[in-house]
């Protein structure tokens, strides 16, 4: 009765199971991975937009400081709208369109991204920004002529030679009014050491253009430090960076910090009423979208409702196609079960259905049994034969002692000489059984030494010349070379003792048996040639079976007892050494022995 297994522990349950945890943990990490995809291509994104609307602003914010209107701004904004994607718009306070990237009549988003007014720029978010919130790209009528430019680049080139000469490497830069600075090497800004030989004040001397400008600054800013009862002389004091130069005068003390505070006020005031004629009116930015909206990632409940969904469809597809190909894996599986379940006498084989591992195990276990059915078969056979075997000779003994005690027949010499025939053929059958059981048993003792091919061949070839000269069969020996085997001498004897014998006996007069010996590579080669009648090609693979004669009509008498060869191949295995027999019907038949090679002894031993 087949016991029951387990339902946890059953092939089916198990394959299922590890498919359902393979496919929850597929679905949980595809999930999981896209979440995180999708927030990192949107933190992305969202870092790239912002980084495109920087530039936006800081590009149109340039354009404003370097015009004094918007006319031609339309150009720009086409390019910065086609290089970034985005829909850009320029409107003035009073939402009139000035430059529009989106075809006319397109309606505006609903509120400004910002402001564009190069005289008040956000310092945290515009790059490049002054302190001052005004863009250092609006220099106005700091801007130098071409004739001031070309000086002013002759005596910066003049002073970097200067620099250089005392090891000080610097770069010429230009700013945006137009005049040439010098800037260090490593940290971008104007060098903190300045060699006395290079002090020459030539290169900061203002040009008459900044010096005009600066004056209209400082006038400005008078004004504007007279009404708050501030010194008038304080913007003296203060840089003006729009020029790239330290224009500080010096005057008799420092300003304190609190009237620094105070005064600049003032000089941004100034600065911006000064720049105002030199840039474009302020205008306000709308950014959209474009023709392509982002698609941003919502687990709105929709959407949440196609997760589950997919993952249960999943998960039912898993499970649909493992529990399928568990059963197609199990099918086969419990017909072996129930063929091993099976009586041995029965011999039961399963249909092999499959090219697979399943039906790889089905053909080994039909092998499997297809060998043990053999096997039986053989083993009754044996049992058989041994009894007709030993039967033969002792019911001949039996039957001629007992009329000889009846007084039926003398004891005479010729009686007794039969019935020790009949001993000798039982002894041999039992001395071949001996041989056979040691064998299987690996008790089969051999006793090993240097032999050299030649003289065994000649002692095998003198112990059976008399039976080849009475049956009239011709019985010599080839060796080529000195081939030597490590092996037991009388157990080397036997196996080509019988290996002789049963050559002679299948061997017509006439005929020769030849027995040879050489060397290849690192085996000995024995041969047993004969030109008798040959085996057929279908009892060929059966010559080395126990108790098999391929003539089953010969007498055991004369046809040996079918235990010779399979003596030999033990023999021979014993040695790690193999057989082989070749034949052809009518030609003849030749069994080889390849041995290992045996090394000769030495002269001192």
């Amino acid at each position: 009765m087949t016991a029951r297994i387990p339902l946890h522990k059953r092939l089916l349950v198990r394959l299922l199971i590890t498919s359902g945890l393979i496919a929850v943990c597929s679905v949980a990490a595809t999930a999981w991975l896209a979440v995180a995809t999708t927030t990192q291509a949107l933190r992305e994104e969202q870092g790239q937009a912002l980084a495109d609307d920087m530039d936006v602003l800081a590009e149109l914010s340039g354009y404003a400081a370097t015009h004094p209107d918007w006319t031609e701004v339309a150009a720009t904004v086409r390019e910065l709208s086609a290089r970034t994607g985005r829909r850009i718009a320029l409107t003035a306070a009073d939402r009139r369109v000035i430059a529009d990237s989106a075809p006319p009549g397109t309606s505006l988003p609903p509120s400004a991204a910002a402001a564009v007014d190069p005289l008040h720029t956000d310092t945290y978010s515009e790059r490049g920004a002054q302190l001052s919130g005004i863009d250092p790209r609006a220099v106005g009528p700091y801007r130098l002529t071409e004739a001031e430019r070309l000086k002013v680049a002759a005596l910066a080139r003049k002073r970097q030679l200067c620099f250089s000469r005392f090891g000080v490497e610097t770069s010429l830069s230009r700013t945006p009014s137009g005049r040439t600075v010098l800037t260090d090497d490593d940290s971008g800004s104007e060098p903190d050491y300045v060699p006395d030989a290079c002090a020459d004040g030539l290169l900061n001397t203002p040009t008459p253009t900044e010096e005009k400008a600066v004056r209209a600054l400082q006038g400005l800013a008078r004004d504007c430090l007279t009404k708050a009862g501030l010194d008038p002389r304080s913007t003296a004091l203060l840089g003006t960076p729009p020029t790239g130069l330290d224009l500080r005068t010096p005057a008799p003390g420092k300003l304190a910090a609190k009237e620094a505070r105070l005064v600049q006020p003032c000089l941004d005031q100034a600065r911006r009423a000064q720049l105002d004629p030199y840039v474009a009116p302020v205008a306000e930015l709308f950014l959209g979208t474009g023709d392509t909206p982002a698609v941003l990632f919502d687990m709105s409940p929709a959407n949440k409702a196609k997760v589950v969904g997919t993952a249960s469809l999943v998960l039912a597809v898993t499970v649909a196609a493992t529990a399928l190909v568990a059963t197609r894996l199990v099918r086969p599986l419990r017909a072996l079960t129930a063929a091993a379940q099976q009586p041995p006498e029965l011999h039961v084989r399963v249909p092999v259905t499959t090219r697979d591992e399943t039906g790889i195990l089905a053909v080994a276990f039909n092998d499997l049994t297809e060998r043990r059915e053999r096997l039986e078969a053989q083993r009754k056979a044996m049992v058989s034969d041994i009894a007709h075997e030993l039967r033969s000779p002792l019911t001949n003994i039996r039957g001629w002692l007992e009329v000889t005690r009846d007084g039926v027949v003398d004891p005479d010499p010729v009686l007794l000489a039969s019935l020790h025939d009949e001993a000798l053929v039982l002894q041999r059958v039992i001395d071949d059984l001996q041989d056979l059981a040691d064998a299987d048993a690996g008790t089969l003792r051999l006793h090993r030494e240097p032999v050299r091919c030649d003289e065994l061949l000649q002692q095998v070839a003198a112990a059976h010349r008399v039976a080849a000269d009475a049956a009239r069969v011709g019985l010599r020996t080839d060796v080529e070379g000195e081939p030597w085997l490590d092996a037991d001498p009388v157990r080397m004897r036997q196996a080509l003792g019988n290996l002789v014998s049963n050559a002679l006996r299948h061997t017509p007069a006439g005929g020769t048996v030849t027995l040879s010996a050489r060397r290849d590579g690192d085996d000995s080669v024995l041969e047993v040639a004969d030109t008798g009648t040959g085996i057929a090609p279908d009892d060929l693979p059966h010559v080395f079976d126990r108790f098999w004669r391929a003539e089953k009509s010969r007498s055991r008498r004369t046809g040996g007892s079918g235990l010779g060869l399979p003596i030999v191949r033990h023999l021979v295995a014993a040695h790690d050494g193999t057989v082989a027999a070749a034949s052809e019907p009518g030609t003849g038949s030749v069994f080889t022995l390849r041995m290992p090679w045996g090394p000769a002894p030495r002269p001192d031993a």
